[in-house]
């Protein structure tokens, strides 16, 4: 037996049945949300030109371009399009132990698949989770290793592609054990381009068509080391530092006594990298409290476990540079006692007030904390000597924490205008993933997404 094996054999015995409902509830949750950060992405330029590379090499018509009337592509094509709009905007989700945005490949997948076979709601639902908690085991199996080495989150999310595509192509255990083997061989991506670059969004649709090409490559039989995980210098060694029989360990461990989405899966409520998330919000938080304007702060202090330095542009110009930003974190959510989509635009990313701000923020070193999943302590220090702080473990958002549909219909009707869906679209199509386990099929919904 292989690490491959162990997991597709239990990822396509495992049926609707043995989910949690939690689960499935979740899964329909990411679809909400990996459309409405497609909506709010569909006209940044990387998606675009990605999307225009697609129609023109036309081929099979079987599944939708998001947002674009009856316009439709080759499966894998599709998923690749669909996926790249819903990472340029930032605003998808997150698995809350390594920052591998899975729901966004599983869910550009697994709505592309469904329509090519015609599988129903519930279907997708089960594909999505199988999905995630590929990505989410294999990734924690290279966590910390794939980061340092320079490696970027898509190592991790591939496998929520293949897993999702697998199971909606009908694979056995024997083929989807060979799509996982192909993703691995497949994938690439260094963090240095997608911590600076519009290569992150381009990240996110390869590991969408690489895991579907993996599963349709295996569904006809092409064969692949099926060791190449745990084989030396294999996808654990070569990735994420780590020697094959302890990644195998921490990949197949207690198999089905958790999901993954349920337990580290995070969606976005707010744009950006989701490990600055809790930065904005403590500091939000803390001015709020103290009823503190801009021009009353004297200094911002960060206090995060893990965080060495403040990465990313100290000033953020564009989106890129704001998402990967700390500091205007932490000096918008004080400057304006929230942080919210509105942060993500132009005219709060050259904000003088936050600027002026960012020039104050401080990073104060802490030792490990285990509460802190991607949390922090924001201090805000005033002109007149007080002092302010709140510290927030874990995001909103989180599903260790709860996710609230309330919050996840409120983004979708936040982003989903910027595709030029029409309000009545809108809601229909809200109603339509909240119905999602009892929808015959994807075409419906997706035929509410197109824009006339």
């Amino acid at each position: 037996m292989t690490v491959a094996r162990d997991l597709a054999d239990f990822l396509t015995r495992t049926t609707v049945a043995d989910l949690p409902s939690q689960a499935l509830d979740y899964a329909a949750m990411l679809i909400a949300s990996t459309i409405a950060s497609a909506a709010a992405g569909r006209r940044i330029e990387s998606a675009r030109i990605v999307r225009e590379l697609a129609m023109e090499r036309g081929g099979r018509a079987e599944a939708s371009l998001w947002f674009e009337p009856s316009a439709r592509a080759f499966v894998a094509d599709a998923a690749q399009v669909n996926a790249v709009m819903s990472d340029a905007a930032a605003s998808d989700d997150s698995d809350l132990r390594n920052i591998v945005h899975a729901g966004t490949p599983s869910t550009a997948v697994s709505l592309a698949v469904a329509e090519r076979t015609g599988a129903n709601g519930e279907g997708v639902l089960a594909a999505i989770v199988c999905g995630y908690e590929a990505a989410g085991r294999i990734g924690e199996a290279i966590t910390p290793g794939f980061r340092q080495r320079g490696f970027h989150g898509c190592h991790g999310a591939v496998f929520a592609a293949a897993v999702a595509a697998a199971r909606l192509l009908g694979l056995d255990a024997a083929q989807m054990t060979r799509a996982l083997a192909l993703s691995a061989t497949s994938i690439g991506g260094l963090a240095t381009a997608a911590d600076t670059s519009v290569a992150r969004e381009y990240h996110a649709g390869l590991a969408a068509m690489l895991g579907v090409n993996a599963a349709l490559a295996a569904q006809r039989g092409y064969q692949c080391e099926e060791r190449v995980l745990e084989a030396p210098q294999g996808f654990f060694e070569a990735v994420g530092g780590v020697d094959g029989a302890t990644g195998a360990a921490t990949a197949t461990r207690d198999l089905g006594t958790s999901w993954d989405i349920c337990t580290d899966m995070a969606i976005k409520l707010v744009p950006g990298g989701h490990p600055y998330h809790a930065i904005a919000e403590a500091a939000g938080n803390a001015a709020r409290e103290g009823n503190v304007t801009a021009s009353e702060i004297e200094s911002i202090t960060i206090t995060r476990p893990g965080m060495a330095r403040l990465g990313g542009p100290l000033h953020p110009r564009d989106l890129i540079d704001m998402a990967h930003s700390p500091a205007y974190f932490a000096a918008a959510g004080a400057a304006d006692q929230t942080f919210s989509w509105q942060h993500a635009g132009r005219a709060k990313i050259s904000d003088p007030a936050i600027h002026r701000l960012i020039d104050r923020v401080r990073l104060e070193p802490t030792q490990a904390d285990p509460r802190f999943r991607q949390g922090a302590t924001v201090s805000i220090r005033t002109r007149d000597g007080r002092t302010l702080s709140n510290t927030v473990h874990v995001p909103r958002g989180a599903a260790t924490l709860g996710i609230a549909w309330s919050d996840v219909n409120a983004k979708y009707r936040t982003l989903t205008p910027a595709a030029g869906l029409a309000q009545q679209k809108i809601e229909a199509s809200l109603q339509q993933i909240h119905d999602f386990r009892t929808a015959p099929n994807v075409a419906t919904l997706l035929r509410t997404l197109e824009v006339v």
